[in-house]
């Protein structure tokens, strides 16, 4: 009896001693679970049971001038997500299966996210109703709702494809802005996001009564350009006209600015490309071999089929920088437009033991004005103005025209200008600034320069953007035109408006005559580098002279047609076709 007793006792505390393990054991375990894989229940815990999905804001619109014409617009598509923890392991193949046959995807990569352990996938973005209506068919027929979502979402389009490609740039897959205003005004043009979110069980039912909780989207503002769709039209056809015939081979831009405000009219760098397609190369011999390219080199040639010419690239601007030198001289005092025979051309000067050429050194000017100079583009008249203006002198002209630092222009990518250090600067380093060579500038600093002097003499800084508008409330907001120093006396500046007239009327600049107004301009030809064998052509003008209502630069890279490479007969006929057609559109009285 004492014998049972005992092993009564010892089978009490063996039994005490494996509850007490148990005990332990469940204790720790619960303590792990608590404190160290706390997060992770938590998280699976909320994947399961909490579902939120994004509905992407639309983009502001994106105007032209008159506020009318739509230039680029966020239009409704759709895009399907799946919430992986909530698709039944027999349905996961299924549910694959059928979205990779709709939406012609990779099977594996769709079963992939399928089977992740996660709240949400998103297996398509951006797709037109009609295709999604196909998988609503499918959920329909198969009975299977839970786990697959469609919602509405937007896409960027552009009506006009290749229409302003440089100036209004375009977004990316998530749709942030990656060039042009689409990516300065970015924060501007995105919208907020919304969302959709629920609670589920364990079956991917709604828990209770409350639904979906639906915060809707807010569209970004809207904005109105400074460009006017139908000037840039006339722009991009001449210039591509121009690019073609003329042959050249690294393209061209122009560019039209208000001289009173400071709106560009139009901008345009030829090739385009397409902002509905940009990642396709406008190039045929490229498109041939595209396939074969890497990454990298694909990368050289989109970045280079996207830039912006106008704004980002250097050149030496040529004759076309006489006007500078013609300004500063009068404006100090150190000529006059008709003194007759203030000027002698022997077909060259000597510069510091260097004689420098006129471009006409085998039958030389002979004796000239001011005037005769400008209208002849001789150079030697401007290397010995250059020389009286002095290098600090002719430095503080340079930074009041605003050469010495951008413009500011309201687009990504502006260049800065190239010259030497003013200390730097010899009597044979003055000589060749002084009538454009040997320093880079970029065409948005040279149509601003000519702006100042059609603008009686005062800085207007460009724009491309002049209003926004709120997209919730309408407000208006304007952009003020941005006027600074007074660069030129007005006196001055109608004393080289006059100058300007007489280029285009009696000197190098005959083919950019438009009958019935007055136009002024001058021409330009210099070399693209050192000793390369390129040149670049221009033109700059303005119309009408009496009240310039607007200035134009036409830039042409290497033209290697039967007309050659001087401004005169390359670039001065396009600019001449151009005002012909913006001047009758702006309805400008004749006044010649």
């Amino acid at each position: 009896m004492a014998k049972s007793n005992l092993d009564s006792k010892k089978r009490i505390i063996l039994i005490l001693c494996i509850v007490s393990v148990i005990w332990i054991i469940l204790c720790i375990k619960v303590a792990i679970i608590q404190f160290v894989e706390g997060d992770k229940w938590k998280t699976k815990s909320e994947n399961q049971q909490y579902v939120s999905r994004s509905i992407t804001a639309g983009r502001g619109t994106i105007y032209d001038a008159s506020g009318e014409i739509i230039l680029a617009q966020s239009s409704t598509v759709e895009t399907v997500t799946v919430n992986p923890v909530n698709i039944s392991k027999d349905n996961k193949e299924k549910v694959a299966k059928a979205l990779t046959d709709i939406f012609q995807l990779d099977y594996e990569k769709v079963l992939k996210k399928v089977n992740k352990n996660s709240s949400i996938e998103t297996i398509i973005k951006r797709v037109d109703k009609q295709e999604t209506d196909k998988l609503r068919v499918w959920m329909e027929e198969n009975n299977m709702y839970t786990g697959i979502n469609i919602d509405e979402d937007t896409k960027r389009y552009y009506p006009y494809s290749n229409l302003a490609s440089h100036i209004i740039g375009f977004v990316g897959s998530d749709n942030q802005g990656l060039d042009g205003i689409e990516a300065k005004y970015n924060d501007i043009l995105t919208g907020e996001n919304g969302s959709i979110s629920k609670m589920l069980d364990a079956k991917g039912n709604v828990i209770g009564d409350t639904g979906e909780a639906y915060e809707d989207s807010k569209q970004g503002n809207n904005l109105i350009l400074s460009i006017d769709m139908n000037i840039q039209a006339i722009v991009e056809k001449y210039l591509e006209n121009a690019c073609i015939e003329n042959v050249c081979t690294d393209g061209g831009n122009v560019i039209i600015m208000n001289p009173k405000n400071g709106d560009i009219l139009a901008m345009a760098t030829y090739p385009y490309y397409d902002l509905n397609n940009p990642y396709q190369i406008n190039n045929e011999e490229l498109a041939g071999i595209w396939p074969e390219l890497d990454s990298s080199q694909k990368s050289t040639y989109l970045q280079a089929m996207w830039r912006n010419k106008a704004i980002a690239d250097t050149y030496e601007p040529g004759s076309t920088f006489k006007l500078v030198t013609a300004s500063a001289s009068i404006e100090e005092k150190i000529a006059d437009p008709d003194k007759k025979g203030a000027f002698v051309c022997t077909g060259g000067i000597e510069i510091a033991g260097r004689r420098i050429k006129c471009w006409r050194y085998y039958r030389p000017h002979g004796s000239q004005s001011l005037r005769e100079g400008l209208m002849n583009s001789c150079n030697p008249v401007f290397i010995g103005l250059g020389q009286k203006i002095g290098v600090s002198k002719y430095y503080e002209y340079l930074e009041k025209f605003g050469f010495l630092e951008k413009t500011g222009i309201d687009l990504i990518g502006e260049a800065k200008s190239i010259f030497l250090k003013e200390d730097k600067v010899g009597p044979v380093e003055l000589a060749t600034i002084s009538f454009g060579q040997r320093f880079e500038v970029t065409p948005i600093q040279m149509i601003t320069m000519v702006s100042t002097i059609a603008n009686k003499g005062k800085y207007v800084k460009p724009r491309v953007v002049k209003r926004i508008i709120n997209s919730t409330t309408g407000e208006t907001e304007n952009i003020e035109p941005v006027y600074k120093n007074q660069v030129i006396s007005e006196d001055t500046a109608e004393k080289v408006l006059s100058m300007m007239t007489s280029v285009v009327s009696e000197g190098t600049g005959k083919n950019a005559r438009v009958q019935g107004y007055n136009v002024g301009g001058k021409t330009g030809t210099s070399e693209d580098g050192v000793n390369t064998g390129k040149y670049v052509t221009s033109f700059i003008g303005v119309a009408p002279t009496d009240d310039p209502q607007i200035c134009i630069l036409v830039t042409l890279y290497n033209p290697t047609g039967g007309a050659g490479h001087q401004g005169g007969t390359v670039a001065a006929p396009v600019a001449g076709k151009i005002l012909n057609e913006v001047i009758s559109y702006l309805e400008i009285e004749p006044n010649e």
